[in-house]
């Protein structure tokens, strides 16, 4: 059985499409691609398809992740191409390879995110953020399944901070597609790198705490985007790419052809 790895986006207004949006597409996409899905055991068997810490719905995201188990072998390039051509746009496969090792879902440790706050000035935003920062901790409330829930919002974020945008900072800007923001209109762009942790600390969970140490009020929604997913460096604080230990285990497999023989 062949297994493999793919990262996808959800860009534009497919942010809003939830796990179970896309999970059917995907679906569709793997018949209409003939993929030789391996399927589970029992009465009811569904393709085996596994997710990894996928985005909250509405948010923008260049790094969501999903794992397939292949009966028989297929090229990953012309699996990744055909699946690609199969889904609507916005939910587009970007990369692909062969799982080679084990435990995918352990190395996500950390996120990047971008928040685009529309009608805030970048100084206001530079003061909440060093008044947030300054916090051992910062009580937030979301409402979950079982209840209203009060966590930290602060233990979990690596680094916060005020940037230019990704053109000023010679960044290649993301697809017009993954925001809605007007143009001509000024804001704060915010970096946020935050561990996964249970629970999970969200983008909007950073912005009640930047709204309760500073009071940092926000016009209209933040356009947030994930911008990657992986292990995180603890030295540099940077996430790092959830798919380098199985293109390293495959380059360091033996060749298969022959060794030449001398005349």
């Amino acid at each position: 059985m062949q297994r493999i790895r793919l990262r996808y986006t959800k860009r534009g207004r497919l942010r809003f499409t939830s796990h179970r949006d896309f999970q059917r597409a995907l679906e569709r996409a793997l018949r209409r691609s003939a993929v030789p899905m391996a399927y589970s055991a029992g009465f009811s068997p569904h393709p085996r398809i596994s997710f990894a810490n996928a985005a909250p719905t509405g948010s923008a995201s260049e790094a969501e992740y999903v794992e397939l188990a292949l009966s028989a072998p297929r090229d990953v390039e012309l699996l990744r191409a055909q699946l690609d051509e199969s889904l609507p746009i916005g939910l587009d496969i970007i990369d692909a390879v062969e799982a080679r090792t084990s435990n995918f879902t352990d190395r996500l440790e950390a996120s990047l995110w971008e928040l685009r706050l529309d009608g805030v000035d970048p100084d206001a935003a530079r003061a909440a953020v060093a008044a947030f920062l300054a916090e051992e901790s910062v009580e937030v409330q979301r409402q979950m399944k079982n209840g209203l829930r009060t966590f930290d919002a602060r233990g979990a974020v690596v680094s916060l901070e005020v940037t230019e945008s990704q053109v000023d900072a010679g960044v290649p800007a993301l697809p017009e597609s993954t925001t809605d923001i007007p143009a001509g209109r000024g804001c704060a762009i915010l970096r946020l790198v935050v561990r996964h942790a249970t629970p999970a600390v969200r983008p909007d969970d950073v912005l009640s705490g930047l709204r309760a140490t500073a009071d940092l009020a926000l016009p209209v929604p933040a356009g947030v985007t994930r911008l990657a997913q992986g292990p995180l460096d603890e030295e540099s604080g940077t996430v790092t790419d959830p798919f380098a230990p199985d293109r390293g285990a495959a380059s360091a497999l033996p060749s298969e052809e022959p060794e030449s023989q001398p005349v």
